[in-house]
C-alpha cells in the first residue's frame, strides 16, 4: 500500500523523519508547490494530486496544513484512508485566531514582505504558536517563498470544508495552532505541541501502524 504524504506550511520533511511508517507500505512524500500568481485553491490542489497514481489502492497522510490540502485531494482522488496529525477535518474546528483573519481578511492585506522569515516578528509569532520551549524550530521550515506563505496563510483562514467522518484525526493535548478543544479526534498525543510528530514520534509511529495495519476500508 502506498501512502502520500503532505508535509506542513512551510515544512519539508524534516518534521516527519523520525516516525517509523508500517514496512508493508511505501511512503511517497508529496512536495510543495509555489502557486501562481492568484492561483485558485483547486486548481492548486489539482497540481498537488498530479504524483498520485491512482490505478492502484492508496493512502493518504498530511500534517499541519497538509492535513487540509490531502483532505481536498481526498475529494479528486479518493483514498482508502486519509489520516491528518496536528490537523482539522473542517472549518468548524477552527482556532478563535484563525477565525479572526477569516473575518478580518488581515491575511489578505498583509504585505509579501512580513513573511520574510528573516523577519524577527514573524520568527517571534511562529515559534509562540508552533513550540514555544524548541530552539531550532526553523530547521523544520524549508520553504520560505514569502509569496507561498502568504498564500498559504490565506487559505488556512478562508478554508471551508464539510467534514469527513471517516478521516483519522491524531491531535496534540498542548497545540496552539489546532487546539484539542475544537475537535473530537480520534487520538490524542498527551503533552504535544504543534510540532509532535517530531517531539512524539515514538507515540505517532505507533498509533500510525495500528491505522494502516488494520484491514483497508474501501472508499464507496
Amino acid at each position: 500500500m502506498k501512502i502520500y504524504v503532505v508535509s506542513g506550511l512551510g515544512a519539508d520533511f524534516k518534521v516527519l523523519e523520525r516516525i517509523e511508517f508500517p514496512k508493508n507500505c511505501e511512503v511517497i512524500f508529496i512536495d510543495w508547490l509555489i502557486p501562481k500568481h492568484n492561483e485558485a485553491f483547486h486548481d492548486y490542489v489539482q497540481r498537488m494530486s498530479e504524483k498520485i497514481d491512482t490505478s492502484e489502492p492508496f493512502c493518504l497522510l498530511g500534517y499541519s496544513f497538509g492535513g487540509i490540502m490531502v483532505q481536498e485531494i481526498n475529494v479528486l482522488k479518493p483514498a482508502e484512508k486519509v489520516v491528518i496529525l496536528g490537523s482539522i477535518k473542517s472549518d468548524k474546528e477552527k482556532s478563535r485566531f484563525i477565525k479572526t483573519g477569516e473575518v478580518t481578511k488581515i491575511p489578505r492585506i498583509l504585505p509579501v514582505g512580513l513573511f520574510n522569515t528573516r523577519a524577527a516578528s514573524v520568527y517571534a509569532l511562529v515559534r509562540k504558536l508552533f513550540d514555544p520551549k524548541n530552539p531550532k524550530l526553523l530547521q523544520y521550515f524549508k520553504v520560505r517563498d514569502p509569496y507561498y506563505l502568504k498564500w498559504s496563510v490565506e487559505k488556512v483562514s478562508e478554508w471551508k470544508f464539510e467534514e469527513n467522518p471517516n478521516v483519522i484525526q491524531i491531535l496534540g493535548d498542548k497545540d496552539i495552532v489546532f487546539p484539542v478543544r475544537y475537535s473530537k479526534p480520534d487520538y490524542i498525543i498527551k503533552g504535544g505541541t504543534h510540532l509532535f510528530p517530531a517531539t512524539k514520534s515514538k507515540e505517532v509511529s505507533k498509533i500510525l501502524n495500528e491505522v494502516f495495519c488494520e484491514d483497508v476500508i474501501i472508499t464507496p
